[in-house]
């Protein structure tokens, strides 16, 4: 499942998207397009799809691959953009734009944790405090540590998108009981009638109690979705800080772990199956250009010759009960995840056999988080040894960060 933020899904009901249509990129597919000019505007479909084309003859090409990284986070889809930005770095080790890029995917991916690593891991290698704080501000937010992600978002209204920043800020300072100061950071934008900023000034009062208000704020900027919100909208002011991030930037709601369960809000979710992960490291891996699917973005229908995958069950596979570790938080080393678990086995092994010494001793486990699986080695005893082996996976060309179990969750042995 790719999640959507709240904020998008309701911008997706009240713009029509353009149509959009998948395109292959195969050995007999024509040259990547040229580059836009300046002042045409690309959209984030058509740069995956030219620089996949460019790195189906160049896979190690730096520029495709970070444009093919950013293109894909934004068509929604995080866990390609990872794959991207992890070969992006492979290629220039020394550039700390790969891990932003990273950091921003895991973001998007609900993995604040994992995200911080990856901007850590970018001050080291130069970058600024600008060009991390946005998302850095967020993955703060989703730890419930929202004065530093006001830090943050402070810094980012000088960066390159201060619209959206004060956005977050607005919606931070909201989950902070501060809602005058959330209001008056959204009035600059509130006085040009900016929709994004019109549904911020909604989740603002939710989240501050006026339920009301927010119902009001709701139907005002688009008439008759308060009905199909109003559940969702309750609901907000009795969460934890965390999870009222969580819920207006994802849509997830606490129990759940899927978007809020309203029809517009679904509806707007729906979208192809998120671990192409496979695929592209197929293409970026072979010595001859691979057929390799460029999904349309979330919001767009999906052809059925696209995707045959997102007719296979996303239900994790039935396991005995014997084969789960004890539910106390731990330390592992992610490979992939994705919606559609059936095809997590099939894809451990091809991971394994690159390198059979290496994975000698190693059995997989899955963990379901929200509506995708985590594909996992481990546990570590310490996040040293995790990021000692994760080293050893990248010698071979295996991309992997660190993930910690929460306390309860359930990590299951995944038959091979």
């Amino acid at each position: 499942m790719i999640r959507i933020s709240v904020l998008g899904a309701w911008a997706a009901a009240m713009v029509l998207p353009a149509a959009a249509s998948a395109q292959y990129i195969g050995g007999d597919a024509p040259p990547p397009p040229a580059a836009p000019l300046p002042g045409q505007i690309e959209t984030p479909g058509a740069a995956l799809a030219r620089n996949v084309r460019i790195l189906a003859a160049d896979p190690r090409n730096y520029q495709a691959l970070l444009g093919a990284g950013q293109a894909a986070l934004a068509t929604g889809d995080a866990e390609a953009a990872i794959g991207f930005f992890g070969r992006a770095s492979e290629a220039d080790p020394a550039s700390w734009v790969p891990k932003v890029g990273q950091g921003a995917s895991l973001v998007q991916l609900m993995d604040p944790g994992a995200a911080m690593q990856s901007f850590t891991a970018a001050q080291r290698l130069g970058a600024s405090q600008s060009a991390i704080a946005l998302d850095r501000g967020l993955a703060y937010d989703l730890l419930g540590d929202q004065a530093r992600a006001q830090v943050d978002y402070r810094i980012a209204l000088t960066g390159t998108d201060p619209n959206e920043a004060r956005r977050r800020l607005a919606l931070s300072l909201a989950v902070s009981g501060r809602r005058a100061d959330a209001l008056a950071a959204l009035d600059p934008l509130l006085a040009r009638r900016d929709p994004a900023a019109l549904r911020a000034r909604a989740f603002v009062l939710a989240l501050t109690g006026d339920t009301a208000g927010a119902l009001s704020a709701v139907n005002a900027a688009l008439p008759g979705l308060g009905g199909s919100m109003d559940p969702f909208l309750r609901r907000l002011s009795s969460l934890r800080p965390a999870e009222k991030i969580a819920a207006v930037h994802f849509g997830v709601m606490p129990g759940t772990g899927a978007p809020a369960p309203t029809s517009s809000i679904a509806a707007a979710v729906a979208g192809p199956p998120a671990d192409r992960l496979a695929d592209i490291d197929q293409l970026l891996r072979a010595g001859t250009p691979q057929a390799v699917p460029v999904a349309p973005p979330p919001s767009a229908p999906v052809p059925a010759t696209v995707l045959p995958a997102a007719s296979v069950a996303t239900a994790v596979p039935t396991l005995p009960r014997a084969a789960t570790p004890a539910v106390k938080s731990r330390i592992w080393l992610q490979l992939a995840s994705g919606s559609d678990a059936a095809a997590l086995p099939a894809q451990f092994r091809r991971l394994a056999n690159r390198s059979p010494d290496l994975f000698e001793k190693l059995s997989p486990y899955v963990a379901q988080d929200g509506g995708r699986t985590r594909l996992l080695i481990g546990p570590f005893k310490s996040t040293d040894d995790a990021e000692t082996f994760a080293e050893d996976l990248k010698s071979v060309q295996i991309d992997s960060f660190s993930w910690t179990s929460a306390p309860g969750q359930v990590v299951t042995k995944l038959p091979q």
